[in-house]
């Protein structure tokens, strides 16, 4: 038996579509592990719940409540059958002391969440749509872009982005059809090549100026 499927045994938990694993204001008393499925971090705005990301297998979350013995500040809801490892606080912190590894590991993923935060709320100052889905490519490009042959690829899944973005699925597709016709961008399924991302910054500067001050 592999270590996944002993700690697996020891830890996890199968959970169907629609399950709500924690809300927010409620006391923090596990950290998840993702091993298969999707999970979306979700937090209420106004009475508005705005999906803050979606995550995939091998991310972990819920572990800030644990460290700093608050309530939770945002809710999880599991968005396709879900594999999950459940560690309690005692665990965690042995696994912690134990293992400088998972120690790093996990400041520099605390890191990455803090520059996504950055960008999602500087994306939601973007009054105009077709800038929040181009600067979120950019962004993307810049934190987890691969460099490529033909420029920077990134994953790209469109059906996850609406509530993220406060953009439809439509109007995204019709933003990357467009930057596709233009040359800059190469579109294959859920999967992107940004040409040129110079070139993609200065599309993004010329539709702020243009939302901004018209067409003159």
């Amino acid at each position: 038996m592999g270590a996944e499927e002993t700690l697996f045994q020891r830890f996890g938990k199968e959970l169907p579509k629609g399950t709500v694993l924690f809300r927010e204001g409620e006391p923090g008393k596990e950290m998840f592990v993702l091993q298969a499925g999707k999970v979306a971090i979700s937090k209420k705005v106004r009475d508005v719940e705005k999906v803050l990301a979606v995550l995939g297998p091998g991310e972990f979350f819920g572990e800030m409540a644990i460290i700093s013995n608050k309530p939770r500040n945002a809710s999880a809801t599991v968005e396709e059958d879900a594999k999950l490892l459940l560690i309690d606080p005692k665990t965690f912190e042995g696994m912690i002391r134990g293992n400088s590894e998972i120690a790093v590991r996990m400041i520099k993923k605390l890191a990455e969440r803090l520059s996504d935060a950055d960008a999602q709320i500087e994306n939601l100052l973007l009054s105009d749509p077709s800038s929040r889905v181009i600067h979120h490519v950019l962004h993307v490009c810049q934190t987890r872009g691969r460099p490529g042959e033909e420029g920077i690829e990134i994953d790209f899944p469109t059906r996850d982005l609406p509530r993220e973005l406060g953009v439809g699925e439509p109007a995204i597709r019709y933003m990357l059809s467009r930057l596709e016709r233009s040359g800059l961008i190469d579109v294959a399924g859920e999967r992107l090549t940004v040409r040129d991302t110079a070139r993609l910054f200065d599309f993004l500067r010329y539709l702020e100026m243009k939302w901004k001050f018209g067409d003159l």
